[in-house]
């Protein structure tokens, strides 16, 4: 199949494109560089620099006539959504237009999207949260994600467009950017290894589910099967503590930092973790990776 990433050169995305070409698939990478990297990108792959805001991008697809969309491209960081509501929207919403329109018009089969299990549910209500619990997001990166899943509903059911949407956990692993995407984990893992001091956030007994890359991706294969429809969670069922992560993370470093906390962020959730109940029963996926065997992967590449 003739596949589009966009956002294909970043974290998650690029690691999607490696799996899709060595699937054999024709695979084209749509990234405007600002977070992404060149050498992320599969050297098998077609590469084209372009934001998905360009109104050049509904001329490509017309052009390229895609079989399916994978629509990663995002600004990642909760904290500019808060800061800056408009920029959030402009690349989270009226992108994500620019691509289902484009995709729309020019006959893609498929859409897969790239949306936010730790956000679109805003405080959970129970624990783990599953595909039936209430969506209230509490920051504009969290509404543009939902906004973005209901407008894939709109192109489903008015124009036929199928899609499958995917509400990560909080995904970590190799090439994730300390940055951009402002991941606890990589942001840990860099400090540690550079013998700098990590600072926790409050009292560190905040809890999120850390789900590795590789499991992502084969959720990502997975999609390609035209019998994957709707919304999924994509987590471990498995909550972690931020102290308890900075522990393992200090041991797999060597490092001898002792723990330094700060005050809490306003606003930030205290507990995040989901079911994937949903896409083991109809197809199978469960995450294989273990979170000391995921983050002793993730601090070998940061390593190197």
């Amino acid at each position: 199949m003739k596949i589009a990433i966009t956002g294909g050169a970043g974290f998650i995305a690029s690691h999607i494109g490696d799996a899709y070409v060595s699937l054999g698939h024709e695979v084209f990478i749509i990234d405007n560089l600002s977070t992404g990297k060149l050498e992320n990108i599969p050297s098998q792959a077609t590469f084209i620099e372009m934001d998905v805001n360009d109104p050049a991008l509904p001329e490509l697809f017309m052009d390229e006539k895609f079989d399916i969309v994978n629509h990663h491209a995002a600004q990642m960081d909760v904290r500019v959504s808060v800061q800056d509501p408009s920029f959030d929207a402009r690349i989270n919403i009226l992108g994500g237009l620019n691509v289902y329109e484009s995709a729309f018009k020019s006959g893609v089969k498929k859409i897969i999207f790239a949306s936010s299990g730790g956000t679109v549910y805003g405080d959970q209500e129970y624990f783990p949260a599953d595909e039936h619990h209430p969506t209230k997001p509490i920051s504009p990166y969290g509404i543009a994600k939902l906004s973005n899943e209901q407008y894939l509903y709109y192109y489903a059911h008015v124009h036929g467009l199928p899609f499958a949407a995917f509400r990560y956990a909080n995904v970590y692993g190799p090439r994730q950017n300390p940055h951009g995407e402002a991941g606890v984990i990589a942001i840990f893992t860099q400090k540690l290894l550079r013998g700098e001091q990590p600072i926790i956030n409050g009292d560190g007994l905040q809890t999120r589910d850390y789900v590795y890359v590789g499991d992502v991706v084969q959720a990502n294969v997975l999609a390609l099967q035209p019998q994957m429809i709707g919304a999924y969670n994509i987590g471990t069922a498995i909550e972690t503590d931020v102290n308890t992560l900075f522990r393992h993370l200090r041991d797999l470093t060597g490092s001898q930092c002792e723990e330094q906390h700060a005050p809490a962020k306003q606003g930030e959730q205290l507990r995040s973790v989901l079911s994937h109940e949903r896409i083991h029963a109809a197809f199978g996926w469960t995450p294989r990776m273990s979170l000391i065997e995921g983050l002793s992967k993730t601090v070998d590449s940061f390593k190197s």
